[in-house]
C-alpha cells in the first residue's frame, strides 16, 4: 500500500479531520442560509459559529455506539454548541452533508492531480525540445519500421497528457456539485436557497436535480478520467521498459549510486519504477469499474455505493497522484542514449529505406505490385543473409534498369524521413 505520508497534500484531502471539517462547513453554511431566511435566530447563529467544533477521537468514540457516522458527528458538535445545536441539520438528510462534502474533497483531489499533470506536460515539452532531432528507429509490432526522433515520441506523450488534462478538468467540473435537498431530493423540509448558498460557499454548483444523493454517474466519470490517465502512464512506462531492454538500451531509468537491481545478480539495472506504474494502472481500472457499478442504486437511493466509495475514491486519487509524482521524476532523470539509437538504426542494413525504393520505382512507371515484388525480394534476401540492402538493390538489374546508381544512393538518406518534423512541431507552436 502507498505510504500516505509521502504524499502529504493528497493524504490530507482524505484525512478524517479534513472530512469532518468539510461536514462542519456544510452545516454552518446551512445555518447561515437559514438565518437569512429567518429560521435561525442571530444569537443562535453567532453561538454556532463560535462554538461549533469536534475532535476526531470523540466522533469515532460516539460512532462506536451509534453505528452512524453523521449522527455521531452531529452529537459531537452538539456537545460543543449546547442548546442551539437544535438548529443544526434542520430539514437535512445525511447525504446532504456527505455528498456535498465529498464533492469538495474530490475537487481538492482533482485539482492536485491537475497540478501534477500540468507539471508532467512541462517536463515532456522540455524533453521534446531537447530531442527534437535525436534520430531513432520507429517500430511497429516491435519490429523496425522507419526513422522518427525521440522528440516526436515525447511530443506524442505531451499531446496525450493535454487530453488527460482536458478529461480531468471536465471530470472535476462534473463532480463539483452539491445537494441540500432533503430526504428524497424534493426540498420538502428545506428551502432551495439553502442549497444554493451552501454550494456557493463550498465552491460548488447545486445539482440541478437529485434524489437523496448526487447521482453516481458523476463519480464514475471522475474515476474513469483517473483510470484513463493511468492507462496513459502505463503506455508511456511500457515504452520505456521496452526501450530499456539490454538488446535495445536506447533509454534507461536513472540508477542511483548504491541502488541494487537484484538480490542474486549484481549486474541488474531494472526498470522498477516503470513496472510499478504499469502495475498500478490496473488498480485504477478496477476502481473505475466499481464506480460504474455504483451508478445503479435502488429507487431514490441505497447505500451499496457508500462502502465502495470510501475505498475507491481516496485510493484512486492517491494512487494516481503517486504515479504522476514518480513518472515526473523518472522523465526528468531519464537516461537517453543517442549513440545506441544510431547503432540500432543500422541493425537491418538499410531495410528501413524499402518504402523509398518502392515509391521511386512506382514513380518511374512500374505498377505497385511489380515494384513491391522487386523490393521485397531483395529485402528478404538481405535480411536472411545479413547483407546491405543498398548493395542488393544496386546489383538487381531489374531495378537498375529503372533507377540509376545516383538515384538509388539518394534514396538512402535519413533526412528524407525527418523533413516534416518541423511541421508537426509547429502544430504545437514550437
Amino acid at each position: 500500500m502507498i505510504d500516505r505520508y509521502t504524499l502529504p497534500e493528497m493524504g490530507k484531502v482524505w484525512s478524517q479531520d479534513n472530512k469532518f471539517r468539510k461536514w462542519l462547513e456544510v452545516e454552518i453554511y446551512a445555518c447561515e442560509a437559514m438565518a437569512e431566511l429567518g429560521l435561525v435566530p442571530p444569537e443562535a447563529l453567532k453561538n454556532i459559529r463560535e462554538r461549533a467544533g469536534y475532535t476526531v477521537e470523540r466522533v469515532n468514540e460516539i460512532e462506536a455506539v451509534t453505528n452512524h457516522d453523521v449522527i455521531a458527528f452531529l452529537t459531537c458538535v452538539a456537545e460543543h454548541v449546547g442548546e442551539d445545536s437544535k438548529y443544526i441539520h434542520m430539514g437535512m438528510t445525511s447525504s446532504d452533508v456527505l455528498d456535498t462534502a465529498l464533492a469538495a474533497q474530490m475537487k481538492e483531489a482533482g485539482d492536485l492531480i491537475l497540478e501534477k499533470l500540468r507539471e508532467l506536460r512541462s517536463v515532456l515539452l522540455d524533453r521534446a525540445k531537447e530531442h527534437r532531432d535525436t534520430v531513432m528507429i520507429g517500430r511497429t509490432h516491435g519490429v523496425h519500421a522507419e526513422p522518427i526522433t525521440f522528440g516526436l515520441k515525447m511530443l506524442l506523450w505531451m499531446a496525450e497528457t493535454d487530453r488527460n488534462i482536458g478529461r480531468m478538468e471536465r471530470a472535476v467540473e462534473a463532480v463539483s456539485v452539491g445537494k441540500i435537498s432533503g430526504a428524497v431530493g424534493t426540498f420538502a423540509n428545506i428551502d432551495p436557497f439553502v442549497e444554493a448558498y451552501v454550494c456557493k460557499k463550498m465552491g460548488l454548483k447545486p445539482a440541478p436535480i437529485s434524489t437523496q444523493v448526487v447521482q453516481r454517474d458523476r463519480h464514475a466519470e471522475f474515476l474513469a478520467a483517473i483510470a484513463v490517465t493511468g492507462c496513459s502512464l502505463e503506455k508511456f512506462t511500457t515504452e520505456i521498459r521496452s526501450l530499456q531492454r539490454t538488446e535495445i538500451l536506447e533509454v534507461e531509468e536513472y540508477f542511483a549510486k548504491g541502488q541494487k537491481g537484484s538480490s542474486a545478480m549484481p549486474h541488474k539495472r531494472n526498470p522498477i519504477t516503470a513496472e510499478r506504474i504499469s502495475g498500478m494502472a490496473r488498480l485504477l481500472r478496477g476502481n473505475a469499474l466499481a464506480a460504474m457499478e455504483n451508478v445503479a442504486l435502488w429507487n431514490e437511493r441505497d447505500i451499496s455505493h457508500s462502502s465502495v466509495e470510501r475505498v475507491i475514491i481516496p485510493d484512486s486519487t492517491i494512487t494516481l497522484h503517486y504515479m504522476l509524482t514518480k513518472f515526473i521524476s523518472m522523465m526528468k532523470n531519464l537516461q537517453v542514449y543517442p549513440e545506441n539509437m544510431e547503432k540500432n538504426l543500422e541493425i537491418t542494413g538499410g531495410l528501413l529505406f524499402s518504402q523509398r525504393v518502392l515509391l521511386a520505382l512506382v514513380n518511374k512507371g512500374l505498377t505497385r505490385e511489380k515494384a513491391y515484388d522487386l523490393v521485397q525480394r531483395n529485402a528478404m534476401e538481405a535480411w536472411k543473409n545479413r547483407r546491405e540492402f543498398r548493395g542488393m538493390i544496386l546489383m538487381d538489374p531489374e531495378i537498375t534498369a529503372v533507377l540509376s546508381h545516383d538515384e538509388i544512393d539518394e534514396l538512402f538518406d535519413y533526412s528524407y524521413h525527418l523533413r516534416r518534423i518541423n511541421d508537426i512541431y509547429r502544430r504545437f507552436g514550437l
